[in-house]
């Protein structure tokens, strides 16, 4: 399957050489539809059932967006889609493309054109190999484009680049670093103008009761998700780490659609017909770069290793109140983990390690981010009372020229030698 993704990748790259984006557009959008038919028709048994269906999913997820972008919008990890997903726009955002770039092998093509045009080599290679995609006009013109100010100090400038390549509407929600109620209804604010710009956009008219049913159904997901993490405590279930970064696209972008609720409720049940865990399990800080092979060797379908989840597939938790939809997306996007000072997300990962009982943290802190390598002392720290091994790494989650192989290994190995001691240290 490698040798063929790898023949596949040169085919992209080869178009591209040949000044030919739009075939190799048309590549990268069928690569999307073949996974989706692979994962639909032809799904692996020696897998769960709910990790098939998550496949097949993600790439419906991605290539929704790839076919139909006169119906799309360009968003970033942080947007309110849910409030897209009332106008049937579907969510093309940043990580999620990166990412499969990155699983197809031309994600450093993109990367370079990026820099050739003068981004900075420190930007983070998510953006930079979705502005490489849009500058080498891979990526089609969509309806519009929706940011946020929350986390990411990339967004603003990214969305405001792209937006001004395709000549397409945008809009940025500026969202404030405390929460308050004059804060939320500030936030509360510009989701009534995001939804009056996307009506004068679109000439569809905003319901109200479906987005109701979004949030409901979203508040639904939640529960499975919470009952999951629980279940991590004590039961092994067979985890992926490609798996986990694509489960980023259903926890945020596709916050609210049916499909997502459905793989949530299909993985809090399954996991409990699953044994009792008796190995170490693992839970990661931040993007993980899933293309390594020692992560993959040791967390992929590992009982000895069970890798648990990601903070950020589970950054805000809180139930919505449905009868007040708008100040509840406001809310959501002022409370998230990464929003805020870095004691909020201090309190979470120490929440979520209550819940799902980890043998071990690790940090992965992404090329670029100054906000996963900025709190990392802190978060040791707080970990020390818990006497929980902390491991905490420089990666690239895209760019495979920025993570070094061999010394990933040394520092995983020294990791696991202190999480299978019987007293629980550092690294």
């Amino acid at each position: 399957m490698m040798d063929l993704i790898k023949f596949y990748s040169k085919l992209i790259k080869k178009n591209l050489y040949n000044d030919s984006p739009n075939n190799a557009y048309k590549l990268i959008r069928l690569g999307a539809y073949l996974q989706y038919i692979r994962w639909s028709k032809f799904p692996y048994d020696s897998i769960p059932k709910s990790l098939q269906y998550l496949n097949k999913t993600m790439f419906k997820y991605i290539y929704e967006p790839l076919k139909y972008p006169e119906q799309s919008a360009y968003v970033n990890l942080f947007a309110p889609t849910e409030i897209l997903h009332v106008f049937d726009i579907f969510p093309m955002f940043v990580e999620a493309i990166a990412t499969f770039f990155s699983g197809l092998y031309c994600e450093d093509v993109f990367i370079n054109a990026a820099e050739n045009i003068g981004i900075s080599e420190t930007l983070c290679s998510y953006h930079k190999s979705f502005i490489g995609a849009v500058e080498e006009s891979v990526l089609p013109k969509m309806k519009f484009s929706i940011t946020s100010s929350m986390i990411c100090d990339a967004n603003i400038n990214t969305f405001k680049y792209i937006s001004n390549k395709l000549d397409i509407p945008h809009y940025v929600i500026d969202v404030p670093y405390e929460y308050s109620l004059e804060a939320e209804e500030y936030v509360k604010n510009q989701l009534i103008e995001v939804i009056d710009m996307i009506q004068d956009i679109t000439g569809k008219k905003f319901d109200i009761n479906k987005l109701k049913e979004i949030l409901a159904r979203e508040n639904k997901t939640k529960m499975y998700m919470k009952s999951f993490l629980k279940s991590s405590a004590t039961k092994y279930f067979p985890n992926h780490i490609t798996l986990e970064m694509s489960k980023l696209i259903l926890t945020h972008a596709g916050m609210g659609r049916k499909e997502t609720y459905e793989f949530y409720k299909m993985i809090a049940e399954e996991i409990k017909t699953y044994p009792n865990k008796s190995g170490n399990s693992v839970f990661g800080i931040h993007v993980i770069p899933f293309y390594d092979e020692n992560l993959r060797n040791y967390f992929n379908y590992n009982k000895d290793y069970q890798f648990i989840g990601i903070d950020l597939n589970y950054d805000n938790l809180e139930e919505l109140d449905i009868d007040r939809p708008f100040n509840s997306l406001a809310k959501k996007m002022l409370t998230n983990i990464y929003n805020g000072d870095f004691q909020r997300k201090i309190d979470a990962i120490n929440n979520i390690i209550d819940i799902s009982k980890p043998n071990g943290i690790i940090n992965f802190c992404q090329w670029g981010c100054k906000q996963s390598s900025g709190g990392s002392n802190l978060l040791k720290e707080s970990l020390k009372s818990k006497n929980i091994p902390y491991l905490s790494i420089d990666i690239d989650g895209v760019d495979r020229r920025n993570s070094s192989s061999g010394q990933l290994k040394t520092r995983l190995e020294a990791f696991f030698e202190i999480l299978n001691s019987p007293n629980h240290g550092g690294v």
